[in-house]
């Protein structure tokens, strides 16, 4: 039986013309769904999983961030870290005119034009993460550091802290 070719997404090409190593993880997807569902399907560990954000800042510029899938952006450090008044989630239909990728596809590498990237910080300890692919049912594992480097993003502090709960 023939081995079916692997459909290689913009993503995977730059990071082979970089010569960025990566792992490349499938799944069994027609829709959208979400990272946590995603990484519950591969059996992976949540705090490994990063999702990836597109936002448009008070400039009209947009601004990506790729934050772990069970945080909130935090809207406010995000737009002071790219030196804007305020960020906002662009719209679900705008994704794919602004990025070239679709909603559950989207990735901070190979978007139609390069964006002002950031990832959070707590994605530099981390000897791996995982992010999509470029397209549903598609993910892909590489260092932070990698990652950042394809993106040319920067670490920052942008996810909301919870207040600690009072014991």
């Amino acid at each position: 039986m023939a081995k079916q070719k692997e459909i290689k997404t913009n993503a995977m090409r730059i990071l082979e013309t970089m010569k960025i190593p990566f792992q490349h993880l499938t799944y069994e997807c027609d829709e959208f769904v979400d990272g946590i569902q995603i990484a519950d399907m591969l059996s992976l560990p949540h705090e490994k999983v990063y999702k990836t954000l597109v936002t448009v800042g008070s400039s009209k510029n947009y601004f990506v961030f790729v934050i772990p899938i069970a945080e909130e952006l935090d809207l406010k450090a995000a737009a002071r870290s790219v030196g804007e008044k305020s960020v906002e989630m662009i719209h679900v239909k705008d994704i794919n005119s602004v990025t070239g990728y679709i909603r559950g596809g989207c990735t901070a590498v190979g978007m139609k034009k390069q964006y002002v990237t950031r990832i959070d910080s707590s994605a530099e300890k981390l000897p791996e993460i995982i992010v999509s692919g470029g397209r549903i049912g598609s993910q892909l594992v590489l260092s932070p550091k990698d990652l950042a480097r394809a993106a040319k993003a920067e670490f920052v502090d942008i996810v909301r802290h919870q207040p600690e709960q009072m014991a």
